[in-house]
């Protein structure tokens, strides 16, 4: 791994300059096969993602979101285009790098929780926590999604909106610089999906980490500081918000 990626994700890392961008991405394609069988998912995406910015990638099904989002997570490779992590090219990482790239740099967070039934809350996170370079506690970790009171519960102890805030809170505890979220309210109602977006929210304001979120409810664009319509494999629009509106004041 490159001295410069290791400097991206270790807590004794000088201040960055927040003009430059977190990633940097330019004609950016992925076509997924060959000949006549060939899908493009991604045609050509450009833009820059900064530090601190709340970011909404909006699109139907097949837009091509979540083929942007593993991108970003070094999850795929692009098959054209540019794809810059602190200036560094993606695509010249050797899997060691990558590995190293996702365990300490990206959070992830998906619909699924993906919770270990036969582990508490804090035990869950503290998976994360014990291998990565610079982890806050897990009970840390918890406690900034509001989970305090619940860590030394098991997951059937909790309810839907509580286990995403502990998928959350594992993503979060690594303090990775990028925090990846894949339609993560998909799954729950109206309430409980505001607690885990103003969970998300309150990542993004207090640590700093780019956060960005895919989803196909165009209510979460006003969260944003700027959302990305997607549509075949294209962004169609750009929409720069002056002001992000709170998650509870949207119009659900």
């Amino acid at each position: 791994m490159s001295p410069a990626v290791v400097s991206t994700v270790s807590s004794a890392s000088p201040p960055r300059d927040p003009r430059e961008p977190v990633f940097h991405v330019h004609g950016l394609a992925r076509i997924y096969g060959e000949g006549s069988a060939a899908v493009t998912a991604l045609r050509g995406v450009d833009f820059d993602l900064f530090t601190s910015e709340l970011i909404v990638l909006l699109g139907a099904s097949g837009s091509g979101k979540s083929t942007l989002l593993n991108q970003l997570g070094g999850l795929d490779s692009p098959t054209h285009g540019t794809l810059l992590y602190r200036g560094t090219d993606l695509a010249n990482f050797d899997e060691s790098a990558l590995t190293n790239f996702r365990r300490n740099a990206v959070g992830f967070v998906f619909q699924a929780y993906n919770l270990i039934p036969s582990l508490t809350a804090r035990e869950n996170v503290a998976l994360i926590t014990e291998i990565c370079r610079d982890p806050m506690a897990p009970e840390d970790a918890l406690a900034l999604v509001g989970l305090a009171d619940r860590m030394d519960h098991f997951p059937a102890q909790l309810s839907g909106g509580e286990q995403q805030r502990v998928a959350i809170a594992r993503a979060i505890a690594k303090r990775p610089e990028v925090l990846l979220c894949d339609e993560p309210t998909g799954a729950l109602d109206v309430h409980t999906g505001i607690t885990v977006l103003e969970a998300i929210e309150r990542i993004n304001r207090e640590l700093g980490t780019l956060a960005v979120i895919i989803t196909h409810n165009a209510i979460l664009a006003d969260m944003a500081d700027r959302v990305f319509t997607l549509s075949d494999g294209r962004i169609v629009n750009e929409r720069v918000n002056a002001q992000r509106g709170s998650v509870r004041n949207l119009a659900w």
